[in-house]
């Protein structure tokens, strides 16, 4: 039993929403996609059945049953926690106990409570109870975790690791790389390029260090025993820290660096990452990628500078050409470095 994406591809309006790509979600692992809200409610809307494709096909034995886990998701307002649970017992014909999965989502103490007196997180957690209900082979969950609270985001992934031992295949939707990070196995950063893994491993008792020997040791299995030397490996990702899982970044996605308090972030398409390597150490690493440090306390990725703008006779500051058009400080002296660089006078 799979969920498979062949050949996908989406255009709107003479413009490529995503290119062509391939996925297979498989049973027991949690499969997240990053994408931008018209991405998300596009691929939304074709395992729906509201849209298609422009090209390839979705594929999936239609006897599977799928249950969608909406950001957006009414309920039965008057009714409280238990009968909202009968209500979809009866709905689904479920053979799932409503004790059961009420403990499961911890709605114990609010069975007796209407819809419209329990918390957001709470009524996440009904909405939560009533996929369980349903019992689906396949779940397609759009933002699970979006203004949880933290009882809820741990009672949402204790459910999540339930799923993977039933073998169950999950989809998660999003459009914050942490979210994904944090409630998948799989995370996948999908746009108008195509769609690119996002590079995470479990955090182990080691840090990650850089190899700073210029040769190292290996031996062997042959019988003989003789040991070789290799090259140092040139390893250009960026690692920042997520939950208990690590990211790792390429370069050209950083748009800037920024040093505060004595630790340093990095700004990727609106959201902020923790990095373990100084200024010092980034500016180093990164010169070759064309990233320029503009101010003592930030780095910026100088192809993603949109405009220079003077502010006062000392003052000026680079506009980023993102989404949030990023303002970065740019101090005296690097103007001058900078104007060097340009070849301005």
């Amino acid at each position: 039993m799979t969920l498979k994406f062949i050949q996908a591809e989406k255009h709107t309006n003479d413009m490529v929403l995503f290119p062509e790509f391939n996925l297979d979600i498989i049973q027991g692992e949690v499969t997240a996609i990053v994408s931008t809200v018209n991405v998300k409610e596009q691929l939304l809307n074709t395992l729906l059945g509201k849209t298609r494709l422009s090209n390839g096909k979705i594929d999936y034995i239609p006897e599977n049953k799928i249950g969608f886990f909406f950001l957006h998701e009414g309920g039965y307002e008057r009714l409280t926690v238990l009968e909202n649970l009968k209500f979809y017992k009866k709905l689904y014909n479920s053979p799932e106990q409503i004790d059961k999965i009420m403990h499961s989502v911890q709605l114990g103490a609010q069975k007796n409570k209407k819809l419209m007196n329990l918390t957001y997180s709470e009524r996440k957690r009904v909405q939560l109870a009533w996929l369980l209900i349903h019992s689906p082979d396949i779940y397609i969950m759009e933002e699970p975790d979006q203004n949880l609270d933290i009882e809820s985001k741990r009672i949402l992934l204790s459910i999540l690791r339930e799923l993977r031992l039933a073998q169950k295949i999950i989809l998660v939707l999003t459009g914050q790389v942490e979210s994904g990070v944090a409630c998948s196995d799989n995370v996948y950063r999908l746009n108008e390029k195509g769609l690119h893994p996002i590079h995470t491993k479990e955090e182990d008792s080691e840090e990650v260090k850089e190899i700073e020997s210029p040769t190292a040791k290996i031996t062997t299995t042959d019988e003989s025993v003789e040991e070789k030397l290799i090259q140092p490996i040139r390893f250009e990702k960026i690692p920042t820290k997520v939950n208990e899982k690590i990211v790792l970044f390429d370069p050209p996605e950083i748009d800037y660096i920024e040093s505060t308090e004595g630790q340093t972030y990095l700004h990727i398409k609106g959201e902020s990452f923790a990095c373990s390597f100084t200024l010092n150490d980034l500016e180093e690493r990164l010169l070759a990628f064309g990233f320029f440090r503009c101010h003592r306390s930030y780095i910026v990725n100088l192809q993603k500078v949109r405009e220079v703008i003077t502010w006062t006779r000392n003052s000026y500051s680079l506009v980023l050409d993102d989404t949030e058009k990023s303002s970065v400080p740019l101090s005296k002296t690097k103007m001058a470095d900078l104007k060097g660089m340009l070849g301005l006078k």
